[in-house]
């Protein structure tokens, strides 16, 4: 019996040795190996996690889910401060500003772009204020699972992440179409594919790669920004070629508004999508080396962002553009840029060229963000459990290669271009979830005011948070109520747009609001599908710790305590630098 058991023991030595050597020749050594290894997915939990997690319901599988941190985290602060600073700066403002200006006149965009300054203000203030608390994965979209319900998490996630998938095809057909300012004779098809290419590889060198691409073009998309405001008092003042002094004229003749209080009302809606991608900085903060003190100093900078890159860029625009330009977005089948539109009637016949080549690289820039935005989204919704399990693909770079996957099938609609209806069909894509922003910033004002609710109903006050929107509650409130308006707006101008004579316009209203049915299908059908019937979670049932990199409360107070003390014993004027810079 007992050289049975040796037997056996001797048995499981060799299985044993053979098993490590078998792994140990399995180890990547060489630089291919380690590159064919690193898009292996990341160590999963092991069953005795997987077992306790099953009897744990949907909103809790969700909480535990996306704060592991499958995500690498290296973005410096130098990288989420651009992101901050730029992220929003795309086509909205450099192009389609002009269509702005063509409905409602120069008045209309310093009304609109500053009214809904405040509310962007208040909301990445709002933002701000959770992603420090919780900088998980997927952030906003998961805040909405956390806070509200599941298929509110749901409806918003996916409705976020579609809007991403087609605005990257038509980002890429811009680009191309900045390309022909310079060269027509070029199929812009080969452009496309050359711009697809270079995006793609960016983001599958990892968040750093991301990081350091939009480091170096948000400066470029500044020092542009800058030189033309710095540019504009000079033309305004008369210093150009010209010698004109324009001061106001452009005010009198055609006037401050353009079709009166409807141009006004239709300046909003193009003021709150040209501002889309603000919230890029929250979407970041899962990959953030330090949240804690890099988010705070991003979000404070966005007040410097509104008011110098749009407001007083936007300023100058209306001064030195007629509203009755005929090159302007919508006057007719060609658009050029308001911006460069301004240099062309200075009499610089150089820096045209030169702006075009900034537009380019602000268009790559929104694309790079578009592949970023889906692709982090995607994963959060697929660990969450409101998609497929295979979108939640992390590899050992920390890449979510099924996200990048999915927006880089998608992004391949950029060869429509190809198609001579391409405009009409890119139309109707974007009108699927043309509202998401929205929605979007809506849902962080709501899930700001349940998370400050959660706190209070747990006898807990915002002293544990490291960070606190300086427009509290308030904030957010007012912020709901001005989307809701926006929204409102919408409404009547899609339905009665500019020049339909106030008759109804079918095609008009399903290109303008398609965004709000797809959502509320999005909603009813996962509560249908889950037979959910659950309207949003209890406070008492809201988890308010999950997700925090510190839960040790007296840790994070020793070390708040410890950061105050720091800074009070700086000058005066470093604080109020470090504070706003």
């Amino acid at each position: 019996m007992s050289d049975s058991l040796k037997k056996q023991e001797s048995d499981k030595t060799v299985v044993l040795q053979a098993s490590l050597e078998a792994t140990q020749s399995h180890v990547p050594t060489t630089r291919w190996e380690k590159f064919k290894d690193s898009f292996s997915r990341v160590q999963e939990e092991d069953e005795s996690v997987s077992e306790s997690m099953s009897s744990l319901d949907d909103i809790e599988k969700a909480n535990l889910a996306t704060s592991k941190e499958q995500l690498h985290r290296k973005l410096k602060n130098k990288h989420i401060q651009m992101i901050a600073l730029g992220g929003s700066i795309g086509t909205g403002l450099l192009i389609g500003s002009g269509g702005a200006l063509r409905s409602g006149g120069p008045a209309a965009l310093i009304i609109a772009w500053g009214l809904v300054g405040t509310m962007v203000f208040a909301m990445v203030h709002s933002l701000g204020e959770l992603c420090v608390a919780f900088p998980v994965s997927g952030a906003f979209s998961t805040y909405a699972t956390k806070f509200v319900d599941s298929s509110w998490g749901f409806a918003v996630g996916w409705n976020y992440a579609i809007m991403w998938l087609f605005v990257l095809p038509l980002e890429l057909v811009a680009a191309a179409m900045c390309i022909t300012f310079w060269n027509d004779r070029i199929n812009p098809v080969a452009w496309v594919a050359i711009f697809y290419l270079v995006i793609m590889a960016i983001n599958l060198l990892g968040v750093k790669g991301y990081g350091e691409a939009e480091f170096y073009l948000t400066i470029v998309k500044a020092i542009a920004l800058v030189g033309f405001i710095i540019l504009g008092v000079v033309l305004v003042c008369g210093g150009g070629p010209t010698h004109e002094f324009i001061g106001n004229k452009n005010w009198k003749n055609p006037g401050a508004f353009a079709h009166g209080f409807k141009g006004v009302a239709t300046t909003f809606v193009t003021a709150s999508y040209s501002l889309a991608g603000t919230e890029m900085v929250g979407l970041a903060s899962a990959e953030v080396e330090n949240p804690r003190k890099s988010l705070p100093k991003a979000v404070r900078q966005v007040f410097w962002r509104i008011f110098l890159f749009y407001f007083l860029s936007l300023t100058f625009v209306g001064l030195l553009v007629s509203s009755n330009d005929p090159h302007l977005l919508g006057s007719s089948d060609t658009s050029t840029s308001p911006f460069v539109i301004a240099i062309q009637n200075g009499g610089i016949y150089a820096l045209p060229s030169i702006f075009n080549a900034c537009i380019l690289i602000t268009v790559v820039s929104v694309g790079n963000s578009a592949v970023y935005g889906c692709s982090r989204t995607i994963q959060s919704l697929g660990i969450q459990g409101l998609g497929p399990e295979i979108l939640g693909y992390v590899d050992k770079k920390g890449r979510p290669l099924a996200g990048l996957a999915v927006s880089g099938f998608f992004g391949l609609l950029c060869f429509l271009s190809a198609y001579e209806n391409q405009g009409e069909v890119f139309g109707w894509l974007l009108s699927v979830a043309g509202l998401a922003t929205i929605f979007s910033w809506f849902n962080i004002g709501l899930c700001h005011l349940r998370f400050r609710a959660a706190l209070r109903y747990n006898g807990r006050s915002t002293d544990e948070l490291t960070f606190t929107a300086v427009t509290g509650t308030i904030g957010s409130i007012y912020a709901m109520i001005f989307l809701v308006v926006v929204l409102g707006i919408q409404f009547w101008v899609a339905l009665f747009p500019i020049g339909s004579g106030g008759k109804a316009n079918a095609k008009s209203f399903f290109q303008n609001y398609l965004g709000v049915i797809v959502i509320i299908i999005f909603y009813l059908g996962h509560k249908i599908y889950t037979r959910n019937w659950r309207i949003y979670i209890k406070l008492k049932d809201i988890d308010i710790d999950t997700g925090r990199r510190i839960i040790d409360r007296d840790i994070l107070e020793a070390e708040m305590e410890e950061d105050r003390r720091i800074e009070q014993a700086k000058p005066l004027y470093i604080r109020i630098w470090n504070y706003w810079f």
